[in-house]
């Protein structure tokens, strides 16, 4: 997906899968810990139903819609870890399973003497990052 959309701009867009049939409405953006990059998408799929997680790679923003390369299906299936929290590096990686796509490993070696909390998770070195949602 183009890196340079406002993630809050994404917020309220129809989300469409690889057919062309409408999967939903964006609800949250979640970005990566490290690098501030917009990677999920949470998309509310129905009135009464739950957010369903889509990675924004490979996705594209096409005249003013999200269009999400997989079936609907598979993404109405995807794990349900619900909205509004930090997403874990397990959940990310149960994500990344799910839709098949190869978990690429940090651009860089992680900083252990600096840029996390005490008490804090670190990620794996060949998992992804931990995102959160975009307030």
């Amino acid at each position: 997906m183009q890196t340079d959309i406002d993630p809050r701009n994404l917020i309220g867009r129809k989300a469409f899968d690889r057919n062309g049939t409408k999967i939903g409405t964006i609800d949250e953006v979640y970005l990566d810990d490290a690098t501030g990059v917009p990677e999920w998408a949470a998309i509310r799929t129905g009135l009464f139903s739950r957010d369903a997680f889509v990675p924004l790679e490979p996705s594209e923003l096409l005249e003013g819609s999200l269009h999400v390369p997989f079936d609907r299906a598979l993404i109405k299936d995807a794990p349900d870890f619900g909205v509004g929290r930090h997403l874990s590096p397990e959940q990310e990686l149960q994500l990344y399973h799910h839709y098949g796509l190869d978990v690429a490993p940090p651009s860089s070696p992680p900083d252990r003497d600096f840029g996390h909390l005490a008490g804090t998770e670190t990620p794996e070195d060949n998992g992804p990052r931990t995102t959160h949602p975009q307030p």
